[in-house]
């Protein structure tokens, strides 16, 4: 079976195009892009049999060809053996969430899962302007932010959050393999592509560590 998605964008150069394949090459800036998107496109072709193609020119677009082997009726499994639990089962207490992520697809899905989990959600664009709605609404019960972002690193927004709300749990999504060691000590990791059980756990995972470090200093 052969797939094929074309653009009319600016299209690659030779030197990119051989370089698009290669887990985390990306010609976006910060925060845009993670450089894995291909690459996974091309894992996922290989591990399956099939093949990728990619052909492209500047100024004219680029078309992304992939071969893909026919499934069998009788190859595919009569019962999957892990159940995705509905989203009824997976919702904890509601939270008021400020989630912070400057591409506009990825936060409006990550808002839309958050919602249907039953929990309110304020989107941020920036790590500035996530700092203005700490300063102006404090309620806030836990912070869902990008690794990478341009204008402030996530680093620097969580040192301004902690100065403004101490005990705010805050949630680290990140599509990058290998982090600083401070960043996964300091943070709960969440790793892009994340599943809606999977922000779940870790929302459930933050809040009750919180809760736990809280009920300790109160002791």
């Amino acid at each position: 079976m052969r797939i094929s998605v074309a653009d009319t964008g600016e299209g690659m150069t030779e030197a990119i195009l051989v370089k698009a394949k290669e887990p985390f090459f990306t010609t976006k800036g910060i925060g845009k892009g993670t450089g894995l998107g291909l690459s996974m496109v091309h894992g996922f072709t290989a591990q399956s049999g099939g093949a990728m193609h990619i052909a492209s020119q500047p100024g004219k677009g680029t078309v992304v060809t992939l071969w893909l082997p026919r499934g069998r009726q009788e190859d595919v499994a009569q019962e999957s053996g892990r159940q995705i639990r509905p989203p009824t089962e997976i919702r904890g207490r509601r939270l008021r969430i400020l989630l912070v992520d400057d591409d506009p697809l990825v936060s409006m899905n990550t808002s839309n899962m958050l919602v249907d989990l039953g929990h309110s959600v304020s989107e941020a664009p920036s790590g500035a302007h996530a700092l203005q709605l700490l300063e102006t609404d404090l309620q806030f019960d836990v912070v869902v932010t990008d690794y990478a972002m341009p204008g402030m690193n996530v680093l620097d927004l969580a040192t301004k959050i902690k100065q403004i709300k101490p005990k705010l749990p805050i949630i680290l999504a990140s599509g990058y393999a290998e982090l600083p060691p401070r960043i996964i000590l300091d943070f709960a990791r969440l790793g892009k592509p994340y599943s809606q059980e999977a922000l779940a756990e870790a929302l459930k995972a933050a809040t009750n560590a919180a809760a736990t470090d809280e009920s300790a200093s109160a002791s």
